[in-house]
């Protein structure tokens, strides 16, 4: 993995993803992703995008909208927000590494960290 990342609880006890300045939108759009069937949904678009089934494709969830094209991916609130920031890009490949590390915290992603289950 290019980027670093780490985790921590919100005031709710979400599970939250902490991505680089650099690429820190992309972590509002990766914490809409709730399910497996998300993941696998979303990691097969890319796949078939990088593989050229498809020449982009655009994804919005609840306020990012990210545009996934075979070498780059690009996150941005343009639609959501009178004075939205830059828009942010990341290697598509280093996009569905990190939708993978995601996928792996979904189990626990709504668990507060001192119940049992955590």
């Amino acid at each position: 993995m290019k980027y670093s990342y780490f985790f921590e609880r919100d005031s709710f006890g979400f599970l939250m993803i902490k991505l680089p300045k650099e690429i820190e939108l992309f972590s509002h759009f990766i914490e809409e992703i709730v399910t497996e069937d998300d993941v696998n949904i979303l990691i097969d678009l890319i796949d078939k995008i990088v593989t050229g089934t498809y020449k982009e494709n655009e994804i919005a969830f609840d306020g990012p909208t990210i545009l996934i094209k075979p070498d780059i991916t690009t996150v941005t609130f343009a639609d959501i927000l009178d004075e939205p920031p830059p828009d942010q890009y990341i290697e598509t490949g280093e996009f569905r590494k990190l939708i993978l590390i995601w996928q792996e915290k979904l189990s626990v992603r709504f668990i507060d960290e001192g119940s049992e289950l955590y």
